[in-house]
């Protein structure tokens, strides 16, 4: 196999990857089913504000009520908190900007008349205070909370009395961290016992995931149990079929590019996944165990927050399979690793377009050997073709025996004719998983290279990048030295930078800066092994 069907090949498998992607997007009949099921669906689905508990038979409509707010801030996070049943309404991410250069923090949860995305939480259950009456109205000793200088840990209680039991819906933050405690201490100081069931509900707008056909981006919901370690529920799955899943442990997430918010219930109850959908909402929680408080004693109802970037050690060390949220695809064996390595690199270069490049060196030269004997392989199938063009004459139309005598001299010159593939197939599934890396790490979002390259995540504003690799492309195919005979061949071949290019406009900057780079580590190699080759004398036997 020659470089310029290598390329083509690889050209073809870019191109299937990409439509089959969009397709997904957009075409598969199950989306599409799920989707008319939505429109179906959406309106006789009921609203509420707080799930039915085991013991309710119907929703518990939607408070539009509000109370007052507070903030909870610390070094990475600021939150809003309404005091009318303690949900959490706004997130901003300190440490994240909204847009490239902007001194504003990205914003996560939010309600602003636009988009709906609050974290809810409370008590259901027989004697539970979010209830069909309405929420809770906690009282609070001040109305912001900050993490002062030298202290590692801020909690903020919210107390709500009712017929001899103290609620007390306690928020503890961590410096540096965007996993928040959000536990309830239950003090019933009556005669009788009660019982309360936690639960805890992402509300998002109903909203379709963006991007484009190059960067197709995922908003919707997500969650974990025993028996299934991570899996995507959209809104449209949402809408279609409500989610139902009795686990221990467990989660419920709604992901976003980049970003993700997520409840966390007690790892060591048996608690209920659920999802509903209704007046252009979705909703995705959990709903844990009833709890009984005997009379005068006390109980405590873990659980937590996650409302952050997509942090996957730290995610990792919330919940198990937490950092699964960063969605690598089929290729997560190869992008693990890599994404490792890239960070790990990046650690001594410190500039993250720098570290791609390295990157990329790393990996030419694990593949090196492949490469080395990809040429070699075309030098030699060269060598052989006035004998194969001989078997040709002599044959005619019996492929067989042409076949067989062609297998026969492959043997007797040690040509493996398929010895030019393995590097295409291989340089094939790293090029997806580095799309993937790019696509979802969040530490390359905003991350400057050089120049006019301030953000490795998005695509090249002026498409130099793109142009470049481009060029190199061509380059390329203009070294190879064997070329392709059927004009309908060269015509695809001279038009395949082209194409490349064309698609390459709309991928991150980050991936076409690993692209070229690796264009332009392969001429080198090209280079330094046709050379080899011609001192030993076999490339200027090719060349005759």
């Amino acid at each position: 196999m020659n470089s310029n069907r290598s390329l083509l090949i690889m050209g073809l498998l870019l191109v299937s990857f990409l439509i089959f992607t969009q397709w997904q997007q957009d075409f598969d009949p199950e989306i599409q089913a799920q989707k008319q099921a939505a429109a179906q669906t959406q309106v006789a689905n009921q609203s509420g504000d707080v799930p039915a508990s085991s013991n309710q038979s119907s929703p518990i409509l939607e408070q539009s009520a509000k109370g007052k707010t507070i903030t909870l801030e610390t070094d990475v996070l600021r939150l809003t908190v309404d005091t009318l049943g303690g949900d959490v309404i706004d997130s901003d991410l300190l440490k994240h900007n909204a847009e490239l250069n902007s001194d504003t923090p990205f914003e996560l949860l939010q309600d602003n008349g636009k988009v709906l995305y609050v974290a809810q939480s409370g008590l259901v259950g027989k004697n539970g205070i979010d209830t069909n009456a309405g929420r809770p109205q906690y009282q609070t000793t001040a109305e912001r909370f900050s993490l002062a200088d030298g202290q590692d840990e801020l909690v903020v209680p919210l107390v709500f009395e009712k017929e001899g039991v103290t609620y007390t819906k306690t928020f503890t933050l961590k410096r540096g961290s965007y996993n928040v405690a959000v536990d309830f201490h239950i003090d019933n100081r009556t005669v009788d016992t009660i019982e309360v069931q936690p639960y805890g509900q992402l509300k998002h707008s109903l909203v379709e995931s963006s991007g484009n056909f190059a960067m197709p981006t995922y908003t919707g919901g997500a969650y974990s149990s025993a028996e299934t370690n991570y899996k995507k529920y959209s809104f449209d799955d949402m809408a279609k079929a409500n989610l139902s899943v009795d686990t221990k442990a467990g989660w419920a997430a709604i992901l976003q590019h980049y970003f993700v918010s997520a409840w966390i219930p007690n790892q060591d109850a048996e608690n209920n996944l659920y999802t509903r959908t209704a007046n252009g909402v979705g909703t995705i929680g959990y709903r844990g165990p009833i709890t009984q408080v005997a009379a005068n004693s006390q109980a405590t109802i873990t659980s937590h927050l996650w409302t952050g970037p997509k942090d996957q050690a730290a995610m990792a060390d919330a919940a198990n399979n937490f950092d699964l949220t960063v969605d690598y695809g089929w290729a997560w064996f190869i992008a693990k690793p890599l994404f490792w390595l890239l960070t790990q690199i990046q650690k001594l270069v410190v500039n993250w377009g720098l570290a791609i490049i390295c990157v990329t060196i790393v990996v030419k030269t694990i593949l090196y050997p492949l490469t080395k004997a990809q040429y070699t392989s075309m030098a030699k199938m060269r060598m052989l073709q006035p004998k194969i063009q001989e078997m040709r004459e002599r044959f005619g139309d019996d492929r067989q025996r042409m076949s067989q005598e062609m297998m026969k001299l492959y043997k007797e010159e040690k040509v493996n004719p398929m010895g030019g593939c393995l590097p295409i197939l291989l340089q094939m599934p790293i090029f997806i998983a580095l799309y993937w890396t790019f696509m979802e790490a969040v530490e390359l979002r905003h991350a400057p290279f050089f120049g006019w390259i301030q953000d490795l995540s998005a695509q090249d504003p002026y498409y130099i990048l793109p142009l470049l690799m481009g060029g190199s492309m061509f380059l390329l195919q203009k070294m190879s030295p064997t070329p392709v005979a059927d004009p309908m061949q060269q015509k695809v071949m001279t038009f395949m930078p082209v194409i490349f290019t064309v698609f390459f406009l709309w991928f991150p900057s980050g991936l076409v800066l690993y692209w070229l780079t690796s264009n332009l580590i392969t001429i080198a190699q090209q280079w330094f092994i046709y050379r080899n080759l011609e001192k030993k004398g076999l490339h200027s036997r090719v060349k005759k």
